[in-house]
């Protein structure tokens, strides 16, 4: 998916900006980038960060960046920052989000006069530069932000950095959270509120949807006053979002432990000990245990010092291979016992099916899996969370198809847990991952459990409501 975070201060801004970019780590793993702004103009430094993390491809490259204002950015596969030169002004721009119809975007431009965009390292038109093209179509920057986000199809929050300060604009519905952070000698800006506690920031406000702010030495200034519809990304909470982060006055764990309560009060089942599969499933497997008074225990751990989240890497051989080495068994803690696994959401199931097989090598008597949202039949159209490819790649509308035996829109029936259709899905999903029992978090359950109200979610992903 991606994240950014944003300095400007009243001294050296580089520090803040290394670390607060680096705590966006967990969103991606394919690129990042920092640039500052300073007399001497742009310091800018891009690193593919697959296979090292964020803070070694860049220790060496923050002694070399000097200025007041920076931003920097985690990103899914683009190069960024971008460094643009235009009738606005020199700028930095760096985004977060998913064009759908870049490809037009990008042929109306040549259609209207545009020369030339630069090749990106997939091939494809860079989404950011995009931005920039459409930003540059008007007269201030603030203009150009409005336009662009009203001619993309999916989401866009961005920062853009100039020699005055940084405007930072969240995308139209506020699928991502934009978020601003002060202290005495500085203001930041990021997506995840949880870069700014060790570096001393205090919460100041969060923009509303589609809402651009200019952020100077002066102050935040309101740009654009945004609009009011919000369909915000639960995924935000089931999934990728850091736990000491908080979205709209709702933390990441505390919604991750109601989940899993949620999902305890739902059911009885025989069980020694609860499960939570790391590190998203942990939350939702704590809450599971403590509603449940069944022990918790770490019957699997994760190995974090290099490995990185395994949704991220495009090839599907890379993933399983991420997924597997992360994850280490600890088999004294498994053998002969009956285990509820605790998970944020099953996808593909690939991976997922070797770390059941792992745990009844290890000697689980039984397992059990519990997901903290329902069974996802929808590829997201909006944010780039998953390398899914397609549709049909999930295992819950694969098994769908499968049951109504043919490609169709899936029946309501799916998504009711009370529904002979849901209950039969679950069976064959549980068959086809060799594990005892399957079970979905409640739609209504997982929206209570966020806590901010059904109508600023999007939850296009479970019922193409987005």
């Amino acid at each position: 998916m991606g994240g950014f975070f944003g300095v400007v201060s009243k001294d050296s801004c580089i520090t803040d900006l290394y670390y607060g970019t680096d705590y966006h780590s967990h969103l991606g793993t394919m690129r990042g980038g920092m640039v500052s702004v300073n007399p001497g103009g742009f310091d800018r430094y891009i690193h593919d960060i697959r296979t090292t993390q964020f803070r070694s491809k860049f220790e060496l490259d923050v002694e070399k960046m000097s200025g007041k204002y920076g931003v920097g950015v985690i990103s899914d596969f683009d190069d960024q920052p971008l460094l643009i030169v235009s009738r606005l002004g020199n700028y930095a721009i760096v985004t977060v989000g998913r064009i759908n119809n870049i490809k037009e975007l990008a042929q109306r431009a040549f259609d209207e006069g545009s020369t030339h965009f630069a090749e990106a390292a997939h091939g494809e038109v860079s989404p950011t530069e995009l931005m920039a093209t459409l930003i540059n179509r008007k007269s201030s920057f603030t203009e150009g932000i409005r336009y662009a986000q009203e001619q993309i199809e999916g989401s866009c929050s961005l920062l853009l950095l100039t020699a005055e300060g940084i405007y930072a604009a969240r995308d139209k519905y506020g699928r991502t959270p934009v978020i601003i952070g002060r202290k005495k000698s500085a203001l930041a800006v990021t997506m995840e509120s949880c870069a700014f506690f060790n570096l001393d920031y205090q919460f100041e406000k969060e923009l509303r949807p589609g809402e651009i702010v200019r952020i100077t030495e002066d102050g935040v200034e309101q740009k654009y006053a945004g609009g009011n519809e919000m369909k915000m990304c639960a995924f935000l909470w089931v999934y990728y979002g850091y736990p000491a982060s908080t979205y709209e006055g709702r933390n990441v764990e505390e919604s991750r432990n109601e989940c899993g309560a949620r999902l305890a009060a739902c059911e009885q089942v025989e069980i020694d000990s609860v499960v939570g599969i790391p590190d998203s499933g942990v939350g939702h497997g704590l809450g599971y245990a403590a509603e449940a008074g069944i022990p918790y225990r770490r019957a699997f751990v994760k190995y974090t010092p290099t490995w990185s989240r395994s949704f991220m890497p495009p090839n599907p051989a890379a993933r399983d291979l991420v997924a597997r080495m992360k994850l280490i068994p600890i088999p004294e803690l498994i053998k002969g016992r009956r285990l509820l696994f605790c998970e944020d959401s099953i996808v593909r199931g690939t991976q997922l099916k070797d770390t059941i097989k792992r745990v009844f090598e290890s000697g689980a008597k039984e397992v059990h899996m519990r997901t903290a949202c329902p069974p996802l039949i929808y590829s997201c159209p909006y944010l780039n969370f998953s390398r899914t490819k397609s549709v049909l790649d999930l295992i819950a509308r694969k098994k769908i198809n499968e049951m109504e035996g043919a490609e169709v829109e899936p029946p309501d029936e799916y998504l009711d847990p009370d529904s002979e259709k849901h209950l039969e899905m679950c069976r064959q999903i549980a068959e086809h991952l060799g594990i005892n029992s399957v079970r979905y978090q409640r739609l209504d359950d997982m929206i209570a459990a966020i806590g901010i109200g059904a109508e600023k979610l999007c939850t296009y992903c479970w019922n193409k409501k987005g």
